[in-house]
């Protein structure tokens, strides 16, 4: 059994704790949870920052999370803490982070919308696992709903076809509606907009009408659960369609008194729950499942999945086949040459593999590589002329299932220099950059230079073949008889930036 873990979230409508341990079947154990609510979305989306109010608040709530941790001999430096969206758009947040690192000990670390939906799939993925939900061969919409954003994500046969992060809350919803309708049929209409606007760029990544399963994530999902649905296992419900649609349906008659009096909620969940559901419903609408799968879970959960990742080797292929997924299909929606594309991550990996004795990264520095193999030539969908500049704002424009924006970046520094004269070391900003990150780059633009050159003709005619490290010389012996004039070519042009950063020449035969 491992040693507990522990796990903050300050969220837009709250700051909520979790501890658990992994056990040696490699399920995650609850121990403890606690959940307060605090206005911080209300706060920024009506004045911008947190106020000094809502701060004094969290940190008290904090304290005592910092005493309720203690009994499981877990202190504020061993505890993950985050924050998501509402305190990421805060103009104070900065300072706020320090008051709470000052006072609390606790070391609040942002996440984006793109790192909240890589958390949530790892935590639905956990637990859903085992249990009869066709999650591998169903079109899948898994749906959370959140105070300040909609997190999304797209799954077209079990493969990530998209994800997004929309600005569109509860919490965003109330304060835009706020002093100008209390009617639900204007607020119904106002959301359906909001979706409407969206709807048409999400289905050129996955068609909703065809998507036969939603999976629905959220303390107001669980509710509603509890309330009209029925189990399948401990922490996994269902719900038909109908029975959700009259629950909705009551709920929006209900005042917030009412509500707080019904289900035993807090005040400010009560304030948000008919706008959540709402959400749910008309996304469910869009769909032709018949039921919603509900798994009793959170991005807490995922962090700690997340930082156990090495203990579950499936999980982890799982996620990385995703990303690999999210890449390709990110590429189909702007037309690249797809043949070309894996063939070049297919030859990336293996020489990742050949060299992995020289390149002292960690293994997630792999996947890195292969997305920029996937991507690199993205950018001729704008131009062919300097397509690799154009790839690299694509990139940094785009939205990648299991990369964080940093991450996201590097891809798009990589692909931007697989080609041409110019070099990472050229720019002031590439010099900026962190050594580690900087490093990365140099290694992994080196390889995908090498993997292009030897598909230089796109006819994916060399990718089997044999790599190795010998007397300073990296050595690629082709399994073929085919002319490799062409690929020799590219390789005298390409391996400059290898020959720099590796020390080695490179020679194909």
């Amino acid at each position: 059994m491992s040693a507990p873990e522990s796990v903050i979230e300050i969220g837009s409508t709250g700051v909520r704790l979790l501890v658990a341990e992994i056990t040696p079947d490699r399920k995650q154990l609850i121990l403890d949870r606690s959940d307060n609510p605090i206005p911080i979305g209300k706060d920024v989306f009506t004045s911008g920052t947190i106020s000094l109010e809502t701060q004094n608040q969290c940190i008290q709530i904090l304290k005592r999370y910092r005493e309720q941790i203690a009994g499981w001999g877990i202190t504020p430096s061993q505890t993950i803490c985050v924050a998501t969206s509402a305190f990421r758009d805060s103009k104070n947040c900065d300072p706020v982070m320090d008051r709470i690192f000052v006072q609390t000990g606790f070391r609040v670390r942002i996440v984006d919308g793109i790192e909240e939906n890589r958390l949530m799939y790892l935590a639905v993925s956990d637990c859903i696992k085992d249990q009869p939900v066709d999650f591998k061969n169903s079109d899948t919409l898994i749906l959370n709903v959140g105070g300040s954003s909609t997190e999304i994500m797209m799954l077209s046969g079990g493969k990530m076809a998209g994800v997004h992060s929309l600005r569109l809350g509860t919490v965003r919803v109330e304060q835009h509606i706020a002093g100008q309708t209390t009617s639900y049929k204007e607020i119904r209409r106002y959301v359906e907009e909001s979706i409407n606007n969206t709807k048409g760029s999400l289905e050129s990544e996955l068609n909703f009408s065809k998507v036969s399963q939603f999976i629905a994530v959220g303390q107001d999902m669980n509710l509603a659960a509890l309330l009209v649905g029925h189990p399948i296992s401990t922490f996994l419900w269902e719900i038909d369609n109908e029975k959700f649609d009259e629950f909705v349906r009551s709920v929006q008659s209900y005042s917030i008194d009412e509500s707080v009096a019904r289900f035993k909620i807090s005040y400010s969940e009560a304030e948000t729950l008919q706008v959540s559901l709402l959400i749910y419903q008309l996304f469910l609408n869009l769909t032709c499942a018949k039921k919603i799968i509900v798994p009793e879970t959170s991005i807490r959960s995922g962090l700690i999945l997340s930082e156990n990742s090495g203990l579950n080797e499936e999980l982890q292929n799982e996620y990385d086949m995703q990303i690999v997924a999210s890449a390709k299909n990110l590429l189909r929606k702007y037309h690249g040459d797809e043949n070309h594309a894996e063939c070049v991550r297919m030859i990336a990996a293996k020489l990742f593999e050949a060299l992995r004795s020289e390149m002292a990264l960690e293994e997630h520095a792999k996947i890195l590589l292969e997305t920029a193999s996937i991507l690199h030539d993205i950018g001729v969908f704008i131009k062919f002329a300097q397509h690799n500049l154009h790839s690299a704002y694509i990139i940094q424009n785009s939205e990648i299932f299991g990369l964080t924006r940093r991450e996201i970046s590097i891809v798009a520094q990589i692909s931007k220099y697989h080609r041409g004269a110019q070099m990472p070391q050229d720019e002031e900003n590439f010099l900026m950059m962190p050594r580690s990150d900087r490093m990365l780059i140099l290694k992994l633009t080196a390889i995908l230079r090498i993997a292009d050159a030897m598909d230089r003709g796109h006819i994916q005619e060399f990718s089997d073949f044999d790599a190795k490290l010998e007397q300073g010389t990296l050595i690629i012996s082709t399994k073929n008889s085919r002319n490799t004039v062409l690929e020799r070519i590219a390789l005298s042009e390409k391996a400059g930036m290898f020959e720099s950063v590796f020390g080695y020449r490179v020679i194909l035969l």
